[in-house]
């Protein structure tokens, strides 16, 4: 118990004291943003700082923080520490940044950020990679939620699987093109009161019922039940719960609606926190309710332990409307990955998006290979997001140690966690099976080698030539 109390109030420190450190290395200016200048009544709206953060959250959350707690509370006690640490000092940071940098660059995409500050190959790179990331996150996030309500409703009928994907995909038509503040804006609060109820409601029945107190003895040991090393699977199987590239994707689009660069900490950097938080919830009540690794991965799949641990800790209509808070996660995560490949498609166009006929003419395709891809092996998607996904969000951290430098300002924040992240990303696709199969020692050999040769090119390629910025 007093792990998980400690390490939830150090995500709550790290947004005080870190956040408010990042910040101050960022400079909020009181000038006006681009929700007020542009202000286009579709994608550029002005929101309140509260909204603004509830719609970055549920952005943001999806499944990762669930379902990849879920599977990383398999290495014990290791999940604790990437997901506080990695949120406070890179997952937020990650997030505040790309949120901030876009709202400097009138909303601009994660794209082109990264070719503004590292150059037109990124550029270029960058494009195709985010749009297919987001299209396998929209995926992701249209099967995740079919399956859970399929399981709630009667496992295994496909018939019940099929309504609801075109339910889903329907509803994802509709959020993508309408104005931001039509749809998403609206039912978001919905959503989120039963996200609310989840992780208030589960914390609670775990205290009440004693499980909080029959935790594993703390340890450090690899206590996967395969034998899977710490490093680098546990890095990406945890990743919406401490550093997401998809997140990079979404604060852009919530940038195009803050009204003050003060509020900016509170929506982006708070809203990592309110995942981090939310990630440990999920890993401690899995922990403890499985009692052991081998126990977790003998309960079954995420979407069954998701409603075996809301079933058993809130009871029937409790569990429900628990599995429903666990269902809007994924659902307001699919619709703006589909919203943001629209606009990050139109960005690199120049195509103007305030007429609905535009939207439609971006977003119907996107739509038609997504459809598609339902029907591909949900494992294979996921293994090819966990690492795509990670590697964005290494890219994403070196442009923005370059927007740092370039700026004159404090670059350490995010050159350091780049490093990690590129020596990690590297390590994964050498090693996995989804990758070159190749063994450890030479994932860990190239991954260092790798992140020394990016490293020593970030200093001489970006720091060295702008040496008076950083002197000033």
């Amino acid at each position: 118990m007093i792990y998980f109390l400690l390490s939830i109030a150090a995500l709550i420190v790290g947004y005080i004291v870190y956040g408010a450190f990042v910040e101050k290395i960022f400079g909020v200016e009181d000038k006006q943003t681009p929700a007020n200048r542009i202000n286009d009544g579709v994608d550029f709206v002005p929101m309140g700082w509260k909204r603004a953060t509830l719609i970055q959250f549920l952005n943001i959350a999806g499944t990762g923080p669930i379902f990849g707690a879920i599977a990383g509370s398999q290495w014990g006690y290791w999940s604790y520490l990437w997901i506080v640490f990695g949120c406070i000092f890179a997952g937020a940071v990650h997030d505040y940044f790309s949120g901030m940098i876009s709202l400097r660059n009138d909303g601009a995409s994660i794209s082109e950020i990264v070719g503004k500050y590292l150059g037109k190959t990124p550029l270029y790179i960058m494009r195709v990679f985010s749009i297919v990331l987001l299209l396998l996150v929209g995926v992701v996030f249209i099967t995740s939620p079919a399956q859970i309500i399929q399981n709630l409703i009667q496992e295994g009928n496909q018939t019940i699987y099929i309504v609801v994907l075109a339910i889903i995909i329907i509803y994802y038509i509709l959020a993508t093109v309408m104005p931001i503040d039509a749809i998403i804006g609206k039912i978001y609060p919905l959503f989120g009161a039963c996200l609310l109820f989840m992780a208030v409601g589960i914390t609670i029945m775990l205290f009440v019922n004693g499980e909080i107190f029959a935790l594993p003895s703390f340890s450090l040991a690899n206590v996967h039940p395969s034998g899977k090393m710490i490093f680098p699977f546990l890095f990406t199987t945890i990743a919406c719960g401490a550093i997401s590239g998809f997140h990079a994707t979404q604060s852009p689009m919530i940038a195009r609606c803050v009204q003050s660069e003060r509020e900016g900490r509170r929506v982006f950097y708070g809203a990592m926190i309110l995942e981090g938080i939310v990630a440990l919830i999920w890993a401690t009540a899995t922990m403890a309710h499985f009692g052991s690794p081998q126990g977790i991965a003998d309960a079954g799949s995420a979407p069954v332990i998701v409603n075996t641990i809301s079933r058993d800790l809130l009871g029937a209509a409790g569990g429900i409307l628990a599995v429903l808070g666990v269902v809007a996660c994924p659902i307001t995560s699919g619709d703006t990955a589909f919203r943001s490949a629209r606009l990050t498609i139109a960005d690199a166009i120049k195509l103007d998006q305030k007429p609905i006929a535009n939207r439609f003419y971006l977003a119907l395709p996107l739509f038609a290979i997504g459809v598609v891809l339902c029907f591909v092996d949900f494992n294979i998607i996921w293994q090819y997001f966990a690492w795509s996904n990670q590697t964005l969000a290494t890219i994403a951290l070196w442009a923005i140690s370059s927007y740092l430098v370039k700026h004159g300002k404090q670059y350490l924040i995010t050159f350091i966690p780049a490093i990690f992240m590129t020596l990690m990303v590297t390590a994964y696709i050498v090693i996995a099976p989804e990758g070159l199969k190749l063994p450890y020692n030479f994932g860990l050999i190239a991954g260092v080698i790798v992140a020394v040769l990016v490293a020593v090119l970030f200093q001489t390629k970006i720091v060295a030539k702008n040496k008076p910025a950083l002197t000033k």
